[in-house]
């Protein structure tokens, strides 16, 4: 079973969204990362890079794949997790945790409610 903690929402994508003050902080689900299996590599974003909706912002390299991280909501990036540069590894040991990718300032912050709850992701992941 995945861990997928309440209070945050998430995305059919298998990205988490954690609310703090008027950010956001992004990264992906433990179910995400448990099926990459080992993370080797990050493409990261810049810092100040204004997002739309669903646009490709990180690319996620494993021993298995390489996969899109995409913003689950139009916003401005003002925050970037340098430490996966070095350790991606991170978001395999700490998801929801140290392995953070990036931190947003919503254009439109109520529509985090748009996005699943955790119950709605573990019904979506068939946990």
């Amino acid at each position: 079973m995945s861990d997928i903690p309440e209070g945050q929402y998430y995305t059919k994508e298998h990205e988490w969204i954690r609310v703090e003050g008027d950010e956001v902080v992004i990264g992906i689900t433990d179910h995400a990362q448990d099926a990459l299996t080992d993370i080797v590599y990050i493409e990261l974003p810049g810092e100040g890079e204004t997002l739309a909706d669903m646009d490709e912002f990180a690319i996620v390299e494993s021993v298995k794949s390489a996969s899109p991280i995409f913003a689950p909501l139009a916003g401005e990036i003002t925050a970037v997790n340098e430490a996966l540069e070095d350790t991606p590894e991170l978001m395999n040991t700490d998801p929801y945790g140290e392995g953070w990718i990036v931190k947003m300032k919503l254009e439109n912050p109520s529509a985090v409610e748009s996005l699943m709850s955790a119950a709605d992701y573990k019904s979506e992941i068939g946990e």
